[in-house]
């Protein structure tokens, strides 16, 4: 797998991909509405990134970006065995100093003039609102799941009054890169499989097994449930989820309460659905709580919550 994220023109989100898909994906585009891809590393970093647009017919640009403005490469190529070559190198970073640095290998990279940086004024914040919306950003990066965009979108909405807006997109998107730093750099001292991980795993497992399995699914139970139903194969026996209220009481040390039932609404199913969930739980290594109730829920915990950022 590669450890990157692949975002497309046709709104579609890649993460971890073999690179064969990837390689899929740049044959594929070139059409209307689908002549583009974005990548970003594993953890996302800002201004880190590399991409290609590609109209049928003419040659495919790429690009790529490592941090400040000069730092903004482009190339044209004629061929989609070279551009995959070229993205799948800065994926890996496998001879990726080489062709970047004027090697044998590169393609050919000439200095994009992006222009000076605009200079973006502090925040005019109290220091009860900071503390207010720094609290926040960091209680949502602690759940793990948003993106660099994410955050900064909540940035600039968290403060917002119906006659004042105190954070401006661009204030916005610094404050929120700072912050999301701070956690990259935390997360580098982690070592091996988190909690998290293990819960992914497990959840892969149920959703292989025909129970439809997914993390950090809607804001509340209410659309959780009106909404999983929709999101499984059409033969799925039942369901498994927490939304992101229940992500943000795992984050906060409460441990985690998954939601859980059958297809086809009765006692029974959902009760063996509950005992599956607790197996697949305890095959990844992890606690679970549950009485056998098909009305309660299943508690994971104890929980050490650090789900490592993605973007």
């Amino acid at each position: 797998m590669l450890e990157i994220v692949v975002e497309t023109d046709r709104r579609e989100r890649f993460v971890r991909l073999p690179a064969e898909d990837l390689a899929g994906l740049v044959r594929r585009i070139g059409g209307e509405g689908d002549r583009f891809l974005v990548l970003h590393r594993i953890p996302d970093l800002p201004d880190v990134f590399a991409q290609v647009w590609h109209q049928a017919g003419g040659d495919y640009t790429v690009e790529y970006r490592d941090g400040a403005a000069d730092r903004h490469f482009q190339v044209m190529l004629d061929d989609p065995d070279a551009v995959i070559v070229t993205l799948t190198s800065w994926a890996t970073l496998t001879g990726w100093d080489d062709r970047a640095a004027g090697g044998a290998s590169d393609p050919g990279w000439t200095t994009l003039d992006m222009g000076p940086a605009p200079e973006i004024p502090p925040l005019g914040l109290d220091a009860r609102e900071r503390e207010e919306l720094e609290t926040r950003l960091r209680e949502v990066l602690a759940g793990g799941y948003t993106t660099r965009a994410e955050l900064a979108e909540i940035a600039e909405e968290y403060l917002v009054t119906a006659d004042r807006r105190p954070v401006t997109r661009d204030q916005a998107r610094v404050l929120a890169d700072q912050l999301w730093l701070e956690r990259v750099a935390e997360q580098a001292d982690w070592r091996g499989e988190t909690d998290p991980e293990r819960l992914t795993r497990a959840f892969g497992a149920l959703d292989r097994a025909g129970i439809t399995a997914r993390e950090n699914f809607t804001c509340c139970r209410s659309c959780g449930q009106s909404e999983i139903g929709a999101e499984g194969e059409p033969d799925a026996r039942g369901f498994v989820y927490f939304h992101t209220q229940c992500t943000d009481s795992a984050a906060a040390g409460h441990g985690l309460s998954l939601l859980f039932g059958g297809f086809d609404g009765s006692s029974a199913t959902t009760a063996a659905i509950g005992r599956e969930v607790v197996a697949a739980l305890g095959a990844a290594g992890l606690p679970a709580e549950w009485d056998g109730d098909p009305t309660r829920s299943v508690t994971v915990t104890p929980l050490d919550w650090r789900r490592r950022l993605i973007g």
